[in-house]
């Protein structure tokens, strides 16, 4: 059991670290404030591979591993925890599901546009009636000769506003259940869709996030997403492997405010001496470090079995809520110890305090997390 990273894997987060410290560093404020996705850093990320990880070579991807996946969104959490979520979003959702359940035709079409960032990817599953309980959707696609009409909303979907491309979760066939939801690919401009309300966040503001709303929206047959009625539990499979990259994020976001937490209490003195000299906040360090290894070590491995070609359902909710949970707690304690200073916007860490929360809510609350592994426990 050897837990080192290769030459390779040490090379590759190394590079997306100096890159992210020296593309997104100096703007995170500003993007943060004007609650702004830069369309502009698209190209950035695409030449670095960081738009089509873990997609074949053969549609312009980067085909790395799951593991190297975690790394790369962990070191840009790490520096701005809302491009990683964008980043996340793009690669683990939208682009994934068609990569996984596209035809060669769809994935010929999409996935070279995706991974060179002349769009980003969408992922329509939540609306305001329906989010854990996702079987409980109300938007449907009905087949109409060669056309599928959609009509309904969704919410909270990241990018929904600028996606180029976006995957929608419909039912089709509402006397079915579960097996009467399908996914369709939906391009941005199609007659019928349009962005509703942008969200106006606590965090990860410069994460778009906005309504979709589709009124009558046609959509030629060939845009069927998978098998007809097999889009719910598609789904499923999509996030099994989403929440690594939310566990990866979790991690990095932890370490970010580790960090910052670490270099504070170096720098800020108090009765003549470094307030890291004080066993309070020496504590606090030792423990958030311990926790975010423990974190970074059940995500990796949920991303090895997943390299491996295992199914991750138990292994990728214990990630996902183990790291969303104790980054929550890294945030929390990195403002404690920067007392006064952690809450105004000249440090970091209430701006990991604000994002934090977002990990413990999306791509399925703890609270289902806990179920998910529960049932996984009881051979449900």
């Amino acid at each position: 059991m050897d837990f080192r990273l290769s030459d390779d894997q040490e090379l590759l987060r190394r590079t997306v670290r100096e890159f992210a410290e020296a593309e997104i560093g100096p703007h995170v404020m500003e993007w943060d404030e004007s609650q702004h996705f830069p369309m502009d850093l698209l190209p950035k990320l695409a030449e670095l591979g960081l738009l089509g990880i873990q997609f074949p070579e053969q549609y312009g991807g980067s085909a790395m591993s799951a593991v190297e996946y975690c790394i790369c969104i962990e070191e840009i959490a790490r520096v701005c925890p809302a491009i990683a979520l964008s980043v996340a979003a793009h690669n683990g959702l939208c682009t994934s599901h068609i990569a996984m359940f596209g035809t060669e035709p769809q994935k010929g079409e999409f996935l070279p546009r995706l991974v060179k960032g002349e769009v980003l990817g969408a992922w329509g599953l939540t609306e305001a009636g329906a989010g854990s309980d996702a079987a409980g959707m109300r938007t449907t696609a009905l087949r109409q000769d060669q056309c599928w009409v959609i009509n309904g909303s969704k919410n909270f979907i990241t990018h929904g506003a600028i996606g180029g491309v976006m995957v929608v979760i419909a039912v089709t066939d509402r006397g079915k259940g579960h097996r009467g939801i399908s996914a369709f690919i939906v391009e941005h401009g199609t007659p019928g869709m349009t962005a509703g309300k942008k969200e106006n966040k606590l965090g990860m503001r410069a994460s778009d996030t906005s309504e979709v709303v589709f009124q009558d929206c046609r959509v030629p047959v060939a845009r069927l997403l998978g098998e007809e009625g097999q889009g719910f539990i598609n789904t499923l499979q999509v996030l099994d492997s989403g929440r690594i990259g939310i566990a990866a994020l979790s991690v990095g976001l932890a370490q970010g405010a580790y960090e910052a937490a670490l270099r504070y209490a170096k720098e800020r003195r108090q009765f003549g001496q470094p307030i890291a000299a004080f066993q309070a906040i020496r504590w606090k360090l030792a423990d958030t470090a311990t926790r975010v290894e423990a974190a970074r070590l059940l995500t990796y491995r949920a991303a090895y079995l997943k390299d491996q070609g295992a199914r991750t359902t138990r292994e990728s909710s214990m990630a996902k809520l183990f790291a969303s949970e104790i980054a929550v707690k890294a945030a929390d304690d990195c403002v404690q110890i920067h007392g006064g200073y952690g809450f105004v916007k000249d440090y970091p860490a209430e701006k990991y305090f604000r994002d934090v929360k977002l990990l413990t809510i999306g791509e399925g609350t703890s609270e289902i997390q806990r179920l998910v592994i529960a049932r996984q426990l009881l051979g449900q």
